[in-house]
């Protein structure tokens, strides 16, 4: 049970509004929003790949957070707000913590953090509550537990219950003792050979994640983000040698259990920290009024770029531990602690052009150059100015002085111009008529925003179509990737992807694979330096699997030359009505816009795609180098048995054929693509929105807004065995 708290008695009924409206839109982006904040909580955590900065995600919670407020009756248990951010891999043994560890709640401004304060002088009486101010280190939360005084085992945070099991690789980090100094233990009496679980960060420094990225650069690897992800990355190691060369260093602030310690507020606590031999952060200060409070945190966004470690704002807590009990918490946070969220650095500088560059799908991206300038630790001079919307939004010029800021201090942002500043005569920007890359043509739909070169000749777009042809999800040219196209490319081998097969064994052997010999493996005839070529063994086998790749059905092909909004799917769903280039080709957009789940945006788009006279000749030439253009039915169910291991039998006869299924939720013997590539090879439409036409939704755990929208249209809902049972036999469940 929740343990109760001062903040229940003064906290206001709130009534939900009942089926209103308002509440069915509110509950429909709750939904969404969940599935969202899962989603990239997944991402954040447990892959270290964020796709969104942190501002971005506190967004979307804050959002979640004030609809659940209005609306307590749609509070669930497994929403974000009712539970601590993270995740546990399967890489690495399960621990469970002493106690829950925490999420924090967010001040994104000084009047959230002001109205937290005042909510806190409320409950405890004003003037009665005194506050410790420590930095809010960006790193990874730990858990460190002692027995008798000596380290037994380290955990990350995890889910907040159960973290992973990083003990060898903490024991790498310079600054974690192996045995707590006597001065502490004495200090706990009688208490001394107690079980104690501290908690804290690890992080990256600065000058380390530096080292770190220009070794990832002069070996080729790509570089790490931030130094967060470094930190994670690094501490997730499954080779404990590869977590000590990382350099990660610790700071220490919270412990599961303040009882055997006999202390009585945090500003003790990080006394005995200290006396302990733990690494704890210099940079507090016990404040005992608010105004004490803003001045911390002003004093700390002032020299946070002087620091050698990321912070990304200041945790304040009540100091008193009994204050802190009374307080009490929510279901994700305590209530006696909240986190002051920096607002992004800015910095004013001159906007000298805005240029143009060209994406693998020919979309137009103008981007910002300007004068050098410093922002969070680096320095930019370009940023993505998105599209033409978005320069108007802003209201950007060449030659304006502009403001430019690191949105959640990774990616360069124009925030906007500094319009007193503007020179007289300059002129709005406008998008070109004309590819700057080739020449040809720009279009922009209408109803979009985007302008695009649709010309498979253009060589901006060049690189990144090769690159896409032989990918896993189009042809599957295993062998050939991003280092060797470069390589073709540079010795004039390929300029479209037709060109891929016209290479031989003696062309592709004595390519230059970037690496080059040492004394150690120099042969006779060649130097130190020289470059090490493909060589024939592997030349033969790049040009086996282009071979091979001629068989693939049509539908990758579709999907493999690049049309805008055609997928893997959408290229499937087109081939099987039209199987053939020629018959898609000669049919109109009305005909194609008939298909069931692809419509008039993506018609207009394959027909655009077919009218340009440079594609058509890669599609002849691709055609007389012996690829398969035209799909056999026959063949195709046997090519898609052979991929996803479906009875043979069964993908012939197209048992599903009629059928549409949406996949939901994490699947534990399949990847959500793996499964619906076996569903299509027993007939069945598999797509991504459910509706009332949907058949079929296969929920996993984690399963958000799609399976309650299938519940609430009445649509059946399978788990994973179920679909198995399907894919095995061909036969669905009948109704109840």
């Amino acid at each position: 049970m929740e343990q109760a708290s001062l903040f229940d008695n003064i906290a206001s009924d709130a009534h939900a509004d009942g089926e209103t409206p308002e509440h069915v839109a509110a509950a429909a982006r709750a939904a969404e929003l969940r599935h969202l904040l899962d989603y990239h909580a997944y991402r954040y955590y447990m892959l270290d790949a964020p796709e969104i900065t942190d501002a971005a995600f506190d967004k979307l919670l804050v959002e979640l957070q004030r609809i659940e407020s209005k609306f307590p009756d749609l509070v669930t248990p497994d929403s974000y707000t009712q539970r601590v951010g993270g995740y546990v891999s399967e890489q690495f043994a399960p621990v469970t913590h002493m106690a829950r560890m925490y999420s924090m709640d967010d001040a994104m401004d000084l009047g959230e953090l002001d109205e937290w304060l005042q909510r806190t002088e409320d409950a405890l009486g004003a003037g009665k509550a005194a506050y410790t101010c420590e930095l809010k280190i960006d790193g990874l939360g730990v858990a460190l537990t002692y027995e008798n005084g000596a380290f037994v085992r380290a955990a990350t945070r995890g889910d907040g219950t159960t973290g992973e099991d990083v003990s060898l690789n903490v024991r790498t980090i310079r600054d974690v003792p192996m045995h707590l100094a006597e001065p502490a233990l004495a200090h706990m009496g009688a208490n001394r050979g107690d079980r104690i679980e501290v908690r804290g960060e690890v992080y990256m420094p600065k000058n380390s994640f530096a080292r770190l990225n220009e070794e990832a650069d002069a070996e080729g690897r790509d570089p790490f983000a931030n130094p967060r992800n470094a930190a994670a990355g690094s501490l997730r190691q499954k080779d404990p040698k590869v977590t000590a060369k990382r350099d990660l260093a610790t700071f220490l602030y919270a412990v599961a259990d303040t009882e055997p310690l006999h202390v009585h507020s945090q500003r003790e606590f990080l006394d005995w920290l200290r006396e302990a031999g733990f690494s704890v952060n210099p940079n507090v200060a016990r404040c005992t009024s608010p105004a004490e409070v803003h001045e911390f945190c002003a004093n700390a966004l002032e020299h946070r770029a002087d620091l050698n470690y990321d912070i990304d704002g200041v945790v304040v807590k009540v100091d008193a531990f009994d204050q802190q009990s009374d307080l009490g918490f929510t279901a994700r946070a305590p209530r006696w602690a909240i986190a002051f969220k920096f607002p992004p650095e800015e910095k004013q500088t001159v906007l000298r052009d805005i240029r143009i560059q060209v994406g693998r799908t020919g979309v137009l991206t103008p981007v910002a150059e300007f004068d050098p300038v410093t922002v969070a630790g680096s320095t930019i001079a370009r940023a993505t100015l998105h599209n033409i919307d978005e320069i108007r939004r802003k209201n950007v010029r060449v030659g304006d002085t502009i403001i430019v800021h690191k949105a959640g201090d990774v990616i360069p942002e124009v925030v906007g111009p500094v319009l007193e500043k503007r020179p007289e005569g300059s002129r709005e920007w406008h998008m070109p008529t004309r590819c700057p890359a080739c020449g040809s043509p720009v279009v922009n739909d209408e109803g979009e925003v985007a302008y695009r070169c649709v010309s498979m000749d253009c060589p901006a777009q060049t690189k990144e179509r090769l690159l896409h042809w032989v990918s896993r999800g189009c042809m599957d040219v295993d062998g050939v990737g991003e280092e060797l196209v470069d390589k073709m490319l540079e010795a004039g081998l390929v300029h479209d992807v037709s060109d891929f097969y016209m290479l031989t064994v003696e062309s592709v052997s004595q390519l230059d694979t970037g690496r080059f010999y040492t004394a150690d493996n120099a042969k006779r005839d060649i130097k130190a330096g020289d470059p090490i070529p493909v060589g024939a063994k592997t030349a033969v086998k790049i040009c086996d699997e282009l071979e091979k790749s001629k068989q693939q059905p049509l539908g990758r092909v579709l999907f493999a030359l690049g049309i805008r909004h055609v997928g893997k799917s959408v290229g499937e769903v087109i081939a099987a009505k039209f199987p053939s280039i020629d018959a898609l080709i000669a049919a109109s957009e009305e005909d194609i816009a008939e298909i069931d789940g692809i419509g008039p945006k993506i018609a207009a788009s394959v027909k655009q795609f077919l009218a340009v006279p440079e594609n058509l000749q890669v599609l002849e030439r691709l055609r007389a180098a012996g690829l398969s253009l035209e799909d056999n039915a026959t063949d195709a169910a046997a090519r898609a048995a052979l991929e996803t291991g479906v009875d043979a039998s069964l993908a012939e006869a197209q048992p599903l054929s009629g059928l549409t299924f949406v996949l939901t939720g994490t699947l534990e013997h399949r990847t959500r693509d793996e499964a619906g590539a076996a569903l299509k090879a027993l007939g069945a439409k598999v797509t991504g929105s459910v509706s009332k036409k949907t058949s079929f939704v296969v929920a996993g755990p984690g399963a958000g807004s799609k399976l309650a929208k299938a519940e609430s249209l009445g649509v059946a809902v399978l788990d994973e065995a179920q679909m198995e049972e399907v894919l095995a036999t061909g036969v669905v469940p009948q109704a109840e």
